[in-house]
């Protein structure tokens, strides 16, 4: 084969490549979750119980919001910055974790530079939309 023309290829697939890559829709920032389970309460069955896992990458977050029971979140990598509504923000770090009521108005956000990873435990009537959003 021609020594001119192996590099033009080479040249043209990256050039083809790099173009598509361009074009490409930038991924948002989104949370990852890995629900875990997801269970009747035992002696309650108009609750139930679940356990996940939930990664943010930097820039992620949500809007303020609600649910219908309880949460408990425990950081097990990165910063996560909580915050009840009205309140200052709290930033949790690898080992920290909170308890939110039920109906409680927050929101989680990752305003650090690098990944975030929490598990959370939640209490939840069944049924019902595990998350309500509250206008800010």
């Amino acid at each position: 084969m021609n020594k001119l023309i192996v590099p033009a290829v080479i040249v043209a697939t990256g050039l083809l490549a790099a173009t598509a890559w361009s074009q490409a829709p930038a991924p948002g920032p989104l949370f990852q979750n890995k629900r875990y389970f997801t269970m009747p309460l035992e002696k309650d069955p108009t609750r139930e119980v679940g356990l996940q896992s939930v990664t943010m990458p930097p820039g992620a977050g949500n809007q303020f919001h609600r649910h219908p029971g309880d949460q408990w979140t425990a950081v097990q990598e990165g910063e996560v910055t909580f915050t009840v509504k009205g309140k200052p923000p709290q930033v949790l770090k690898v080992g920290d974790y909170n308890y939110v009521p039920r109906g409680t108005v927050h929101r989680q956000q990752n305003l650090s530079g690098k990944p975030a990873r929490y598990i959370e435990m939640r209490i939840f009537d069944k049924d019902k939309p595990a998350s309500e959003e509250v206008k800010e």
